[in-house]
């Protein structure tokens, strides 16, 4: 009953009317409200093209994928809006505009075409700010903002957009450790308390095994999701890099240098 997203027999990659490049394929999986997943796997797996996919700015090659049961190349991208929220790794172009400004753009699905807020949008925003732990930042220009403050307004804008699911690429970019872990607990936070879906791709796996409800792990072999522990004790992490500097050591639950 909780299901969100059903992706079924699915290939990922690019098509064109002479060329078909596979980048994954036999992909399958469900994610369901209130979870918290990540999704990881070594650089050119096809992480990015599979969210890409997922949000409709690639055609899947094959197979299919149904948001609340409904096939995704059905939803136009207003409506899809209103149930994905996206947190994307490129920078905004320099402006002017506060925080609070930043985050009342997640309402856009539902204001009018001159961007008006309605006293709901004004009550999502205060809720989202005060869920976020942004009220000191509000009046701030977000070219002030330092690199980890900036992610949770884009995290909050997404949140602010009032959506069954959030998709962030790689949201741990260039922070340090202790931004890192403030952008997990947060996310971990979001999920629990508004029961949303957070999907996210990140290469931080050591700590997406901490905190995260479960993991889609793509291998050039497979993609499996599952609980972290059923996936370390699957040894599915052994595979996922192909060097002899590196190992997972399953009883500390890390990756480890030889």
């Amino acid at each position: 009953m909780n299901s969100i997203l059903k992706i079924s027999n699915l290939k990922i990659g690019y098509k064109t009317s002479k060329t078909e490049t596979v980048v994954a394929q036999d992909i399958s999986f469900s994610l369901e409200k209130g979870k918290l997943v990540a999704l990881v796997g070594a650089n050119g797996i096809g992480k990015s093209t599979l969210l890409k996919t997922i949000l409709g700015f690639e055609k899947p090659i094959e197979g299919t994928i149904l948001l609340n049961d409904k096939n995704i190349s059905e939803i136009s991208p207003k409506e899809l809006a209103r149930y994905i929220s996206v947190v994307l790794t490129e920078k905004l172009p320099p402006s002017n505009l506060s925080v609070y400004e930043l985050i009342a753009l997640g309402r856009q699905p539902y204001t009018s075409w001159v961007g008006e807020l309605s006293d709901i949008d004004k009550e999502k925003i205060q809720e989202t700010i005060t869920l976020t732990r942004l009220q000191e930042l509000t009046n701030n220009k977000h070219f002030e903002l330092s690199d980890g403050q900036h992610q949770k307004v884009m995290i909050a804008r997404a949140l602010a957009q009032d959506t069954e699911m959030m998709i962030l690429d790689e949201p741990t970019t260039h922070l340090d450790l202790l931004h890192k872990i403030s952008v997990f607990k947060l996310l971990k936070k979001l999920s629990e308390q508004t029961q949303k879906c957070v999907l996210f791709s990140t290469h931080d796996i050591d700590m997406a095994i901490e905190f995260c409800d479960e993991i889609i792990v793509m291998t050039p072999e497979r993609t499996q999701k599952d609980t972290p522990q059923n996936l370390i004790e699957n040894g599915i992490f052994d595979e996922l890099f192909s060097s002899e500097l590196v190992t997972f050591d399953k009883k500390i639950k890390k990756f480890i240098f030889i």
